[in-house]
């Protein structure tokens, strides 16, 4: 059996990863790709900021390794590592109180130095790691976007470093870091270097750190293959697309997976009664108990639909809000799960006290009840403006919950859409940003439900057959991890 020296290592650094912490997707990715990735025959291993606000039962038990200084700009930075093993994988925890010990995660005035302190020490633990054989850097989001450019900037010529290969995972483009052009010299001390300078600048007085990780990267990828098509164009690309253009050879688009094993009918614990797509007699229970507790007529000819994650307008809201009302009239029942932006909470609540015997607005983020929305849906609305991979559309399809979704990025990838001619599907879409395109769609789709109830239970129980574990995605993170080995 190979040693892990052997092995070749993948050091994997996101913000956050689950169980230790999440405020969506990345934190599932992180949290479950690096055990797939190591039936594939990597030395996988996690680094993560030790942020305040991971669970103490999880603080208590992580080792400290050793601890050193290094240089940010001008300043002399504090660097502590601890570990901790969770399920099969070392996960190394960066530990300085002054940027990580915060009420949050994200949102303060000094993100962009903390990011910038993160991405630098990222680079500097690296010779601590023992019997680590580091041969790819895999980065995700503008979290961790400056370490690919302080590797080759700051390290180069150093055997240990310049045998790594670097891959940059874009999640979600619209959040990229642009700070001021100030920071370029006081936080990151790379004003004196011009290659860097040159190609992190966007304008003579603002820099950006994921433009840093496009370029200097090896390998670009993204959360599926749709969306690296989307982001080459103006629309999708938030200003970066003529990079993706240029780069086209070097982007890979490798759809996300979910943990079926957190995700499961069959023993989730979270749900009224345990079903599978073989017994589905249970789900029904899981739909009464839902009507009931949500207060709702408990009929099962009624179509239930349930909306879970942030309430904004790149999630459909303001498909959503336009047509509530209409939507509301109809013959079904609407329960929302999540936070956002006021206006449309607002909006909802507004909605809920015009129409209460059909329509529920949860404004909180409920892991336990998004499982009983799950397992007690009919249909899952999810209409995003744009969507580069999505999870609820999976978890739904799992529980046997029929997706609705706008044909965009993952959402086109991951949903089969119906064919009322073959019998073909496991969900439905429809093509326009457009909020009454929605509404008829979901109106053919309820209608679809209350009058043809074999249909129905076919396309839910081809739903609940697509295999959307992480072990098809990782065997092509695989395929990426050895092709970028290769290249000289």
């Amino acid at each position: 059996m190979a040693t892990a020296k052997e092995k070749p290592g993948v050091l994997f650094a996101a913000f956050e990863a689950t169980p230790f912490l999440k405020t969506g997707g990345l934190g599932d990715v992180a949290g479950s790709l690096p055990r797939a990735l190591k039936k594939k025959g990597f030395d996988v291993r996690v680094v993560l900021p030790k942020l305040a606000v991971i669970p103490e039962k999880y603080k208590k038990k992580m080792n400290y390794i050793t601890h050193f200084y290094f240089p940010l700009g001008w300043r002399s930075a504090y660097c502590g590592i601890e570990t901790y093993t969770y399920r099969g994988i070392i996960y190394y925890f960066i530990d300085n109180e002054s940027y990580f010990k915060r009420d949050g995660i994200y949102g303060y005035f000094d993100d962009g130095e903390r990011v910038a302190y993160f991405s630098k020490a990222i680079c500097e633990i690296i010779p601590y790691l023992e019997d680590f054989n580091c041969r790819i850097l895999h980065c995700h989001d503008w979290h961790t976007s400056l370490a690919p450019v302080f590797l080759r900037e700051c390290y180069s010529g150093n055997e240990l470093y310049d045998n790594i290969k670097t891959i940059f995972t874009v999640h979600n483009l619209k959040f990229q870091g642009q700070m001021s052009d100030f920071v370029l010299g006081d936080v990151l001390g790379l004003e004196n270097v011009p290659a860097a300078a040159n190609q992190l600048r966007v304008d003579k007085d603002s820099i950006n750190f994921m433009k840093g990780a496009l370029v200097y990267s090896d390998i670009i990828s993204t959360v599926s293959p749709s969306y690296a098509r989307e982001i080459q164009n103006p629309f999708y690309g938030e200003h970066m697309e003529r990079i993706f253009q240029r780069r086209w050879d070097s982007l890979w688009g490798i759809l996300n997976g979910i943990d079926t094993t957190f995700f499961n009918p069959e023993k989730d614990r979270a749900i009224e009664a345990n079903y599978s797509k073989d017994k589905m007699k249970n789900k029904l229970k899981c739909k009464l108990a839902l009507q009931e507790e949500m207060g709702f007529e408990v009929n099962e000819t009624i179509p239930v639909i349930v909306m879970i994650g942030r309430l904004t307008q790149q999630k459909g809201l303001d498909l959503l809000t336009c047509v509530i009302d209409e939507l509301a009239e109809q013959t079904l029942q609407l329960v929302i799960l999540g936070t956002g932006d006021k206006e449309y909470e607002d909006m909802l609540k507004g909605a809920e006290g015009r129409h209460p015997k059909n329509l529920r607005v949860l404004l909180k983020f409920d892991e336990k009840l998004s499982h009983r929305l799950y397992s007690g849906g009919d249909i899952l609305l999810m209409p995003s403006l744009f969507e580069p991979c999505g999870l609820s559309q999976m978890i739904a399809m799992r529980y046997g919950t029929l997706p609705v979704v706008r044909e965009t990025g993952g959402l086109k990838d991951s949903v089969k859409y119906y064919n009322e001619y073959t019998g073909e599907g496991t969900g439905f879409g429809f093509a326009n940003y457009n909020a009454h395109e929605m509404l008829f769609a979901l109106k053919d789709i309820t209608s679809l439900f209350r009058s043809n109830p074999k249909v129905w239970r076919k396309l839910m129980k081809q739903a609940m057959s697509e295999d959307f574990s992480w072990d098809h995605a990782a065997g092509i993170y695989k395929e990426m991890y050895n092709t970028v080995l290769e290249e000289n």
